[in-house]
């Protein structure tokens, strides 16, 4: 039997490396593409003596030829971040727009099966809770945050659009809050800002009064629910998320009590446009995907906790 041959885009990022991992596994040949701007070789050095490794420095938002067929594309490359989508607002409405069109036009020409690695963010500052997927949103277009709100928006337009005109197969998950091993520390998000602070004894920084939500889903389970999603015959979008929530103030205190650190907690202005509430309602993964979330908090947090302090010694 051919051997499958896949592209993940942002393949040397945060999520992107754990999906090489898992397909290098799964014997698939890999081709992980990445112009480095946020992921970092260090994430997949581990992988560059696989023969059905190869590693491509790119900017997707540029034009992109392969010769070799290709079965499926992930396409994951994204400024996700804060500190990043912030830092780079053009980049972020570039790799999102151009970059999926670019994607889409090589799997029209492949025939090859798309999935867009989309994001909770699409909800903006939910009115609705939790968050389903016939849910429009409450997102500021021209906001600080919209660079990022908007470039995933405008992705799940157009894979749409090339799905429904010329027939391509395509899959769209939403994608909410994700944490684990190869995270990085100045990445701007709770989950390494917290153990990072906390690890050095340093202040924990909420922005707001902490009661705002989120929902952490560890980074194994999401790339089973990628795989799955990857493989179904669904095309509409569907959250990939962990409906335990709980507030920032009670996720900075388990933090704490972890890594049994000296840190106080102190409090900030919460940024423009963040949102109060995060919950995804994962009935359709369940029901379409038989896929739900399986690694606990304290769990997943401790694996998470162990890989940043190896990073410190």
């Amino acid at each position: 039997m051919a051997i499958k041959k896949i592209i993940i885009t942002g393949g040397a990022g945060f999520i992107g490396s754990h999906l090489t991992d898992f397909y290098l596994k799964q014997g698939y040949k890999v081709f992980a593409i990445d112009n480095l701007i946020t992921g970092t070789e260090k994430n997949i050095e581990a992988f560059a003596q696989n023969e059905n490794f190869e590693f491509i420095n790119h900017d997707i938002s540029k034009s992109f030829q392969i010769k070799e067929d290709i079965d499926y594309i992930l396409h994951f490359a994204s400024l996700a971040s804060p500190v990043d989508y912030l830092n780079y607002p053009i980049k972020t409405l570039k790799v999102g727009s151009l970059g999926t069109h670019n994607m889409l036009g090589l799997a029209k020409e492949k025939n090859a099966t798309l999935l867009l690695a989309s994001t909770s963010e699409v909800y903006g500052d939910p009115l609705i809770h939790p968050q389903t997927e016939e849910y429009w949103g409450n997102v500021n277009p021209i906001g600080p945050r919209g660079v990022y709100d908007e470039s995933k928006r405008f992705a799940e337009s157009i894979v749409l659009a090339y799905h429904r005109k010329h027939k391509i197969d395509t899959k769209i998950a939403r994608i909410f809050n994700t944490y684990g091993p190869r995270m990085r520390l100045n990445d701007g998000r709770v989950v390494p800002n917290f153990i990072d602070q906390a690890l050095e004894n340093r202040d924990i920084t909420i922005y707001g009064d902490g009661t705002q939500t989120r929902s952490f889903c560890y980074v194994d389970d999401l790339v089973k629910g990628i795989n799955k999603l990857l493989l179904s015959d669904y095309h509409l979008p569907v959250n990939l998320g962990n409906p335990s929530e709980r507030t920032i103030l009670n996720f900075a205190q388990k933090v704490l009590q972890m890594i049994n650190s000296n840190s106080k907690i102190t409090y900030q202005d919460l940024p423009v446009d963040d949102p109060k509430v995060r919950q995804p309602d994962i009935t359709k993964a369940k029901e379409i995907l038989n896929w739900q979330p399986e690694i606990d908090l304290d769990q997943g947090l401790q694996k998470t906790i162990e890989y940043f302090r190896n990073l410190k010694n």
